[in-house]
């Protein structure tokens, strides 16, 4: 939908409806700043677009894929611990249903000291283990991941350095056009006052058309930077999510390859500490009755 403006806006800075050397003063000026703010705005798109690739900006984005590696290392690390502690746990809870009343805090305290000697340590290495291989593989991974990240940001570093030094002319350009301007409206003032002179006249008129291609190019490629702004933070979110897949990617097929080891190795764990608490106390080293 269009939206014109009032019809005075155009009266009031076209240099072209100037009938005096004031009113062709007067006009130019505006024209001046409005290439000066164009051009001020295209180059804050160009530094804007060029943040991400500062070296700060790029430290960052390698620390924090190895902060989430960590964090999900660590989930994964809690839950092979757990994992271990809940069979110990259910195990508990069984024999605390059929545990009869008789000497039973004697019977507990030696039940946990033959754990903590005979299945504990053998589970804690085992979980160990398992942790262990999984950090190697996240390591690496992490590695392979940030090399594909960085390339990546690279590559598209070059692109957007090509594209800010194809840009950056028509920014200066803007700059140099408004200082014809301004040269012009100075020229009109010292001109005095009264009708404009042919020669001014005709400076006027070019001086017009020229801002209005220009500013028409500059406003054109701003539209344009704010699109390829919003298309390269898009591909760096997309770099950076890509090698945080690509390491928990990694990260769970080694849980799932270690899985029927880490399985096997809980279920012995779990029959040796049945087969304590399934002892008669005497059997455990406790007097008997």
């Amino acid at each position: 939908m269009a939206h014109d403006l009032p019809g005075w806006v155009a009266e009031l800075t076209d240099p072209r409806r100037a009938q005096t050397l004031d009113e062709l003063a007067d006009r130019l000026v505006p024209l001046a700043e409005h290439a000066i703010d164009v051009s001020r705005r295209l180059q804050a798109q160009l530094n804007e677009l060029n943040d991400p690739f500062k070296r700060d900006a790029l430290y960052g984005r390698v620390e924090r894929l190895k902060a989430r590696a960590g964090e999900a290392l660590e989930e994964i690390t809690a839950e092979i611990a757990a994992s271990g502690e809940e069979r110990i746990e259910r195990v508990w809870a069984d024999w605390a249903e059929r545990a009869g009343p008789d000497d039973r805090a004697a019977r507990e305290q030696e039940l946990r000291r033959r754990l903590d000697s005979d299945v504990v340590p053998a589970l804690t290495k085992q979980q160990q283990d398992v942790a262990e291989r999984v950090a190697g593989r996240t390591s690496a991974a992490l590695e392979e991941a940030t090399q594909t990240l960085l390339t990546r940001v690279e590559e598209l570093a070059k692109a957007v350095t090509d594209l800010i030094h194809d840009v950056l002319p028509l920014a200066r350009e803007g700059l140099s056009l408004a200082s014809r301007i301004s040269t012009l409206s100075s020229h009109a003032r010292k001109a005095g006052r009264g009708p404009i002179p042919e020669e001014l006249k005709d400076a006027g008129a070019q001086t017009a058309r020229a801002f209005d291609e220009a500013v028409a190019r500059l406003e054109l490629e701003w539209a344009a930077l704010g699109a390829r702004s919003a298309s390269v933070r898009a591909a760096l979110r997309g770099a950076e999510e890509s090698a945080f897949s690509q390491v928990t990617e990694e990260m769970t097929r080694c849980v799932e390859e270690l899985a029927p080891e880490h399985v096997k190795a809980l279920n012995e764990a779990e029959e040796r500490a049945r087969s304590l608490f399934d002892r008669p106390p005497h059997e455990d080293g406790a007097p008997a009755d």
